[in-house]
Formats: C-alpha cells, structure tokens, sequence
C-alpha cells in the first residue's frame, strides 16, 4: 500500500508528515535543513528507503529515559499516602522497598521481551505476538485514552504545585493557577518532541543529570542530620504513628503499593521506543539493571532525610514534602527544592510524552488506531500527530482531575496490563520456543513477578 505525503502544494515538496504503511513506494525527499537544526532534525527521507524510526538511543540515553521518568513527581507526592495508608514508618519503608524490587522483577520481563521483539509499542507488541489483535487492539485504546494522557496529567499538575507554592507562602495553592501551569508545560513539552528527537533525547539526558545532583542535595541533607543524631522518628519504626492508625487493613496495604508503584512508574517506558536504541540486545536490559536499583536506592535515602527533620505527622500534614523539608533544613537556599522538584516533573513528562508517542505510532500503523496517528513528519521523523493526540488528552484531564484520584486510577489499570505483558512472555516460552532471545530470565523469577502482581 502506497505511504501517504502531505506536500505543499505550491512548492512541489514534502513538507508535513508521512504515514507507514508498508514498504517499497518511493516519496519525495524532505528539505535538509542546515547547521544545527540540521543535526536536531536528523538526516531527511531517503528515495526508495522504507520510513523507519532512526535508531539514536544509546546506553546513556536508555538510562536517562528510564531513571527520568521514573523519578518525576512521585517521590516528591507519594511517601505521604503511603505513609498515611501504613500507618507506621517501618512498613511505609517495606512498601517501597517492595515496590522497587517488583519493579526490577516486571523489567527484567521486559528486557526479555523487548530483546526477543525489537519493535516500538512495549505491551503493544507484545500482546499482538502472544495473544493476538484483540487483546492489542484493547490495549492500545486503553492506553492512549486513559493511562498515558492520566500519567502526564499527574506529572504536570505536580509541577503546577511546586511551581506556584513559593508564590503564595502558607497559603493554599490555587487550584486554577496550578492546572494553568501543567497546560503550559505540556503544550511546551510536546513543541520540544515535535520538533526533534534529538533536542527531546537531549533535553532527557540533561533534565536527568540535573535531577540527580538534586536528589543527591537531599539526600546529603538527610545524611548530615543523620550525622548530628537526629534520628528519634526512626528509632521505633513499626510503632503506630497514632491511635487513629493503630493497624493497617490489607485494603490499606493495597493503596498504599498503588501509591508507591505509582513513584515507581517508568520502568518499562524504553520498552516503548526499542525501534530506536542502538544494539538493543545488550542496551536494553543493561539499561533496566542500572537504572531501576538505582531509583530504589534514592528512594528510600530520601525517605530516610525527611524523616530526620520531620515527624510522621508533620509529614503527613505537609502538601509540598519535599519544599517542607527544603525550609528546615537548607534556609535561605530552600528556593532549591521548588525548581529541584520542577526540574524533575519536567524531565519525567517529557519521557512520558516521548514514549507515548510511539505507542500511538505502533498501534496506528497495524490500523488498531485512527489512521493519522501512524503518520511521522517527514523531515524531523517524529509522530507529531500522537504527540499532540496525547496531549490533548492530558490537558483534558488535568483541567477535570486530581492528583490522588488519578494515581489511584493509572496504577490499578497499569498494573493489570503489566500483568499481561509478562503472562505473554511465559505464553511464547511456549509458542515461540526457538525465538532468538538475547537476554533470558528464569522461569521461576518470571513467576514471582506475576505473582507479586497487585491487580
């Protein structure tokens, strides 16, 4: 079937976006730009080559993708729910640590599939190879309508509420003024991965260096008062923080791995870009096994610094954990957590939004999405029209939600398709026997991790 080109009419030349739809037919080849846009945009359609997705990602890249979208608003958010659904600060410590470890359990699954299937769309894919079109065909809805729009709703809005609580002191942010500010970023965000996916790569890259020389701050922090003695929230651990949460129930253990998973979410986002790592076999799963323990470690070390200036109840009453624990502790340099908290949400929607995307590319292009979303600009070689799909969406919801209603929402339903993907893996253990399979996890760690499973 022939690919289909917007062109400019007057000039004769392609100048918009092109769709796959298989290979073979030839199309005029775009304007090169010069210099540096040039090499943001990356080398234009070649005559007679098949449109593909550039392979541009490297280990460094993979790493970023990962740790920047996994580290977003989440450990900013959710220790106080999870804290607050425990009810003491030595089971909140088991949850994350917990849900770090069944993070690394359902990656290495992805590492085995995104090696043994190469192409975008992470459980897309692998649906369509384990369980057929229907199943990928549900999935592929449910995804772009509800849990990447809903993850970039709550990333943003959580920028919105860092952003504007410096402005208004003791006072309550205002609900109108925080969503204005996560449209804002959005609409800046998908300018930046429409435009190239090497100034989006690179804004990743750079966003999550500088998040971790923030995440350190934080943690250095924490180790100081730690060396000063201040360590009394920490020396009876799994004492009730109050009467009024004596016990936690299983159905508040259950919310309280949601809200943990939830800081955790972005551990299978390079799944969904595969068709462009460089040497997939062996960066992928590299990838996944520096990244997420990575994440788990500063995860619990800042949840250990906001414990050494902050009671269980004071952190629970705070809206903005991380800003009150900036205010304590670093005076008049406390302006640092606000923009270290921005810095993160920014990088980590910015990772959503670029995975996204080629999820609407993939699903698109087997006709299990409307038609336009399979198309990618011709030139620049980025889905623009899932980009803006996508954010669309998220504007939706960001205007019509709340943050904890919408966490609790996108880890239910994400986790019940993670669930999926890895029973998929174990289904083409059997259907797809002599699979080339780069990388390889044990069969009874494959079973762990559905187990372990909270949907």
């Amino acid at each position: 079937m022939p690919r289909h080109v917007h062109q400019d009419a007057a000039a004769g030349n392609a100048t918009g976006t092109i769709q796959w739809n298989g290979n073979g037919s030839t199309y005029p080849q775009g304007t090169e730009g010069e210099g540096q846009e040039h090499m943001l945009e990356g080398q234009g359609a070649a005559k007679d080559d098949a449109l593909h997705l550039k392979r541009r990602l490297g280990l460094f890249s993979g790493v970023a993708l990962i740790v920047g979208t996994m580290i977003g608003s989440g450990i900013f958010v959710s220790p106080t729910g999870v804290l607050e659904r425990t009810g003491s600060v030595g089971v909140s410590f088991a949850i994350w640590i917990s849900c770090g470890v069944l993070s690394l359990l359902g990656a290495l699954a992805y590492a085995e599939l995104g090696t043994m299937n190469t192409s975008s769309g992470a459980e897309y894919a692998y649906f369509m190879d384990a369980f057929g079109p229907l199943p990928a065909f549900l999935f592929s809805w449910v995804s772009t309508l509800v849990l990447k729009p809903s993850q970039m709703a709550i990333i943003s809005l959580s920028f919105g509420r860092y952003v504007v609580e410096p402005f208004v002191g003791d006072c309550e942010p205002s609900g109108v003024a925080m969503k204005l500010v996560a449209v804002l970023i959005i609409l800046v965000i998908l300018v930046i991965n429409c435009y190239s996916v090497n100034l989006a790569t690179g804004v990743q890259n750079v966003f999550t260096a500088a998040k971790m020389v923030a995440i350190m701050i934080v943690i250095c922090g924490g180790m100081y008062q730690l060396q000063k003695g201040n360590t009394h929230h920490l020396q009876t651990p799994f004492e009730p923080i109050s009467q009024e949460r004596a016990s936690a129930s299983l159905a508040d253990i259950a919310t309280a791995f949601y809200t943990g998973l939830w800081a955790y979410d972005g551990w299978n986002n390079l799944n969904y870009v595969t068709e462009e790592i460089k040497n997939p076999s062996r960066n992928l799963p590299l990838s996944i096994i520096i990244a997420i323990p990575m994440v788990t470690i500063c995860y619990v070390l800042i949840n250990v610094s906001y414990l050494t200036v902050m009671s269980p109840d004071a952190l629970l009453e705070s809206e903005a954990v991380a800003v009150t624990f900036g205010n304590l502790t670093l005076g008049v340099m406390a302006w640092l957590i606000p923009l270290s908290v921005a810095i993160s949400t920014f990088g980590s929607a910015n990772g959503t939004l670029f995975a996204a995307g080629r999820l609407c590319f993939a699903a698109s292009r087997e006709g299990h999405l409307m038609n336009i979303l399979s198309y990618v600009h011709i030139r620049r070689l980025t889905p623009a029209p899932g980009l803006i799909f996508h954010s669309l969406i998220a504007i939706i919801m960001v205007v019509s939600g709340s943050i904890d209603s919408l966490i609790d929402f996108f880890s239910f339903t994400a986790w019940i398709f993670y669930g999926g993907a890895m029973l998929a893996l174990i289904v083409m253990r059997k259907t797809r026997r002599d699979a080339p399979r780069p990388y390889k996890v044990s069969e009874s760690f494959l079973k762990e991790s559905i187990s372990s499973t909270p949907s």
